[in-house]
C-alpha cells in the first residue's frame, strides 16, 4: 500500500512498476473535470478522476493480464496495451485521459502503481514490460 492519503496535502508516494522511479499523485477534485495530478520532479501530468474507475473495468473486462506500454505522447502505444486504451477512442472518454497537451501519455507507466495501491490490480514488478490485471 502507497503511503499517503490521496490529497494535495497528503499525496500518495508511488514508484513506477520496475521501482527505479518515484512520483507522487493526489485527486484535485476541484479542476474541470476532477483530475488524477502526477508529479514527476519538476514535471506535472493530469489525467482525468474517471480514469481509476474506467481502467478497473476495463480491467475486469478483459479478464487477464495485460501488458502496461507506456510512452510518451509523441510516441505510439503498441495495441493491446494499458497505454493504448488511455488514449483510444474506443475508451469511455473517447480519446485521451491525459488532460495536459503535450504531457498526455505515460498512462500506462503512472497509473497503475495508484491501481495497486488502492487495491484493484496486481501488477508486476520486473525491470520492463511489465503487466497488470484486475483483481
Amino acid at each position: 500500500m502507497a503511503q499517503g492519503s490521496g490529497t494535495k496535502a497528503d499525496p500518495w508516494q508511488l514508484k513506477t512498476p520496475p521501482g527505479t522511479s518515484e512520483y507522487q499523485m493526489w485527486i484535485d477534485d476541484m479542476a474541470d473535470p476532477p483530475a488524477i495530478v502526477c508529479q514527476v520532479g519538476g514535471t506535472q501530468l493530469k489525467y482525468q478522476k474517471r480514469a481509476i474507475d474506467d481502467l478497473d473495468a476495463m480491467l475486469k473486462k478483459h479478464g487477464d493480464w495485460m501488458d502496461l506500454g507506456g510512452a510518451d505522447e509523441q510516441k505510439p502505444a503498441a495495441d493491446g496495451t494499458v497505454e493504448a486504451w488511455g488514449r483510444s477512442e474506443q475508451n469511455p472518454v473517447g480519446g485521451w485521459y491525459g488532460m495536459k497537451k503535450g504531457l498526455r501519455g505515460r498512462f500506462g507507466v503512472y497509473m497503475p502503481p495508484l491501481m495497486e495501491a488502492l487495491g484493484l490490480v496486481e501488477l508486476t514488478h520486473d525491470a520492463k514490460n511489465n503487466k497488470m490485471r484486475a483483481k
